[in-house]
């Protein structure tokens, strides 16, 4: 679903009434401002949404890049929400986890943070951001949260092994292994960057796009024309897979 950004209200959908413990992961990596990271306003929003239908924890989490602290980048970015848990990724308790493609594309299983488990509506809210001529958008945020003590570049099955594998593939892999209910594009404006995901031109959209992540990924991408190859990679392991 498309909203006008300057008309965006955050209704809830039933299930989050329900839920005793609702995850926020926004694209919170470094301490630059929208549109190189998830802004404070449309967390607020959301956040207000989420409380009035239920009292229900509210947690923020995010890894930072290389492992370093992300609580800092929280404060510059001021995410200080009021009863809103901030956690770091890398300060988790890590469980391994089962890829459930009885074909794997290239990951068969991901170390990630117990917490997601733990929670009952799992919601990632992602700035529009095109680097290398590549969309990232609500599925591409889920890949910092898995910690860097696991998956640092130096290391055997890390982030170098992931880029020789192909990391549309390993984005697939990662979006049936991790539960997200909801993915949110905040598209107010658009980010276009070389190959830094923090700085680069900057373009007016004026939009929020909201849904199941797959399906609002596809939606941007179909409106924004751009090139998201793991849509299509999800869309093919989806066959003969019930998610």
């Amino acid at each position: 679903m498309i909203h006008e950004a300057s008309e965006f209200v955050f209704r809830a959908p039933p299930a989050v009434s329900r839920a005793r413990r609702v995850l926020i992961k926004p694209s919170a990596r470094y301490p630059v401002a929208y549109p190189a990271t998830t802004s404070r306003d449309i967390l607020s929003v959301i956040i207000d949404g989420i409380r009035r239908v239920t009292d229900a924890d509210i947690i923020l989490l995010e890894g930072a890049p290389g492992g370093e602290p992300v609580y800092p980048i929280y404060q510059s970015l001021t995410y200080n929400f009021p009863r809103v848990l901030m956690l770091d990724v890398k300060d988790c308790i890590w469980v391994e986890v089962d890829n459930p493609l009885p074909k794997p594309l290239a990951v068969p299983t991901f170390w990630i943070p117990n917490v997601i488990l733990s929670s009952d509506y799992l919601i990632s809210v992602a700035p529009l951001k095109v680097v290398g001529g590549k969309g990232c958008l609500s599925i591409w945020n889920l890949q910092s949260l898995l910690p860097s003590q696991k998956y640092g570049s130096d290391l055997p099955g890390g982030w170098e092994a992931f880029r020789e594998l192909g990391m549309d593939r390993v984005i697939t892999d990662l979006y049936f292994t991790l539960p997200f209910d909801l993915g949110i594009i905040e598209a107010r404006q658009k980010l276009i960057s070389f190959d830094d995901p923090a700085s680069g031109e900057i373009e007016e959209c004026g939009k929020v796009f909201i849904g199941e992540p797959y399906q609002v990924d596809r939606e941007a991408s179909e409106v924004l024309g751009l090139r998201t190859g793991y849509l299509d990679l999800i869309k093919m392991a989806e066959v003969g897979f019930d998610i």
